[in-house]
């Protein structure tokens, strides 16, 4: 584990950036970003053009090490290059944003109120590439939906079992049991999800860390014990759905939580801006989500 990077990730100032739409939701980012997909054809040409976008953010001048902590890569994009290197590489030596790789293949049926994660049957194999490439860490996403302690459970467990195994092929795991922000018990189920989080948190032995990907919570400053927390290395939050503006207010009441926010950091870019405004409308998210994230 590149111990440069732990640091960086447990104590400079600065937000996640997530830049890991996958297949299924790549069409709405291109989409915002002001490419119809009738303008494509074929998953080659829609991950060609989502990679043109990624590198475009990334080789900005606004996107640096000073306020942008780490960012989070589809596969696809770890396997591609920025700029001639490899696109954790070039995170890293060019721009000293530590690279996160997105591990999970989605979501599964709702059981109890909650998607557990599909089998990732050769996540072994993408974990060995991953640190060999560069990565830092990984992320792999869950949802729940309603206030329901069986289902509250099985992803908690699912999150830090297969945690457990990232942390093992020398990676940091960034576990994400994303709350919906539409659910109708939205706060009965943080309450379980905070309760069930520290139960599995006092269960890590040795040097084992994990870090933390919430939805921005009901009750101002809900998740300050799981922020101070000695086996969680960063607690940060998805935008989930709320504007940038509306997700910058919330964070800023959450001390200690920083962004890993994806549609709300590339809100207002699109294809058709020149450079110039491209990388005053970047710079101009970059900095509202950073100010919100050192609170």
């Amino acid at each position: 584990m590149n111990r440069e990077q732990f640091e960086k990730m447990k104590s400079d100032r600065g937000f996640i950036a997530a830049l890991d739409q996958s297949g299924g939701s790549t069409p709405k980012a291109l989409g915002l970003y002001g490419i119809s997909e009738g303008s494509y054809s074929g998953d080659e040409q829609m991950f060609d053009l989502v990679h043109q976008m990624r590198s475009r953010i990334v080789a900005s001048p606004a996107f640096t090490g000073g306020r942008v902590l780490g960012a989070i890569l589809f596969e696809m994009t770890m396997d591609r290059e920025i700029e001639g290197l490899g696109s954790a590489a070039y995170l890293w030596d060019v721009k000293k944003i530590v690279p996160f790789l997105k591990v999970d293949k989605g979501l599964a049926d709702e059981a109890d109120g909650a998607q557990m994660m599909k089998p990732m049957p050769h996540l072994d194999a993408l974990l060995a590439r991953a640190k060999d490439k560069g990565v830092f860490g990984t992320k792999m996403r869950s949802v729940i939906t309603l206030a329901n302690q069986a289902g509250i459970d099985a992803v908690v467990n699912q999150q830090f079992e297969i945690g457990r195994q990232i942390f093992a092929a020398g990676l940091v795991p960034i576990i994400e049991p994303e709350v919906d922000i539409h659910s109708p018990e939205k706060a009965a189920a943080e309450t379980l999800l905070k309760t069930a989080l520290l139960d599995r948190l006092a269960s890590l032995i040795d040097d084992e860390v994990v870090m933390l990907k919430l939805t921005l919570p009901e009750r101002d400053d809900f998740y300050a014990e799981l922020v101070h927390h000695p086996r969680v290395l960063r607690v940060v939050a998805l935008s989930g759905g709320y504007s940038r503006d509306d997700a910058n207010a919330l964070l800023a009441r959450n001390h200690g939580v920083v962004a890993s926010f994806s549609r709300a950091l590339t809100e207002g870019l699109t294809a058709q801006q020149s450079d110039a405004e491209f990388n005053a409308a970047l710079d101009t998210s970059i900095e509202s989500i950073y100010q919100a994230s050192i609170t």
